[in-house]
């Protein structure tokens, strides 16, 4: 299969780069800007892929505070400007719209795992421009029989995650402090609970889809555990071997609303792909505190 990617050379994109060209695909990594309307209708009218995955966007929650119309620019009008140079094109190929789990927002416990059919709650500007995105999704399915399978994931974190985001800052924290032989490691809001895949099983989840997941459809990608931030800090510190380390809150590490708890369920996913998580959580802790130590070595 011809795979277009957007976003190819972010963190997800390079592991999906790595999991289709061994599943003997050929991959087109477009690293054309998606808020480009001339450059994106150029690239995939001059390619003609038969599957687009568009992970492009603007992805740190807490960045979107400081920079909501930009989120809200790129996230849904670069959304627009890839369902619209796909729908062009004569034989359409089926698009992959990669949003996210904080469209859900703050929710009930009794209302755990949230499954795909929960009403929509956004309570961040990068979660708005989520919904956004997905609402252009289907949109072009119903108004133009455009094959989109939208994907709401859930946390996912790996080896050669930016720093910014709470796993990677974590393992980088926990090195360095180990290094300098600091007995204190900082962290923002560790109350809040959160559903983490390793980002190898979640690329192969979104091949899956591609291959098996019905048009018009929306998926959860997620694990079906939730973990705090806490419990997590807790066992990469046991995992380094950094027991002298104590958690300590720094506010200025907090976002202005953070949502309590996130838990999918991945029931739809497992029915229609036959999909299922297979890296336990702590073989992905292991190998992200490995790459910073590598990292810093």
């Amino acid at each position: 299969m011809k795979a277009f990617i957007t976003g190819a050379n972010g963190f997800v994109g390079k592991w999906l780069q790595k999991h289709l060209t061994e599943k003997g695909d050929e991959v087109i990594a477009s690293e054309v800007d998606i808020t480009d309307e001339d450059g994106i209708n150029t690239a995939i009218a001059s390619t003609k892929p038969e599957a687009i995955y568009h992970l492009a966007a603007l992805t740190h929650v807490g960045d979107s505070w400081n920079a909501p119309k930009e989120s809200f620019r790129v996230n849904a009008m670069g959304t627009l400007n890839v369902l619209e140079a796909a729908r062009h094109l004569s034989n359409m190929p089926k698009v992959l719209l990669v949003c996210s789990a904080e469209v859900y927002g703050v929710v009930k416990n009794d209302q755990l795992p949230l499954k795909e059919t929960i009403a929509l709650a956004p309570v961040t500007p990068y979660a708005v421009s989520k919904v956004a995105a997905e609402f252009l999704g289907i949109q072009s399915h119903l108004a133009y029989g455009l094959p989109v399978i939208r994907v709401r994931a859930f946390n996912h974190i790996g080896p050669h995650q930016a720093s910014n985001f709470v796993v990677s800052a974590l393992a980088k924290r926990i090195v360095e402090a180990k290094k300098q032989k600091s007995r204190v490691l900082e962290v923002g809001n560790i109350s809040t609970r959160r559903d983490f895949t390793d980002v190898r099983d979640v690329v192969n989840a979104y091949t899956m889809l591609i291959d098996k997941g019905s048009p018009g459809e929306v998926y959860n990608v997620c694990s079906g555990t939730d973990i705090s931030i806490e419990e997590l800090a807790n066992k990469m510190i046991k995992i380094s071997g950094a027991s002298q380390l104590y958690l300590e809150v720094d506010p200025s590490l907090e976002r202005p609303v953070d949502i309590p708890v996130l838990r999918g369920d991945r029931s739809k996913i497992e029915n229609d792909t036959g999909w299922r998580p297979k890296i336990p959580l702590e073989q992905t802790l292991e190998e992200v505190l490995q790459f910073w130590q590598n990292s810093q070595a």
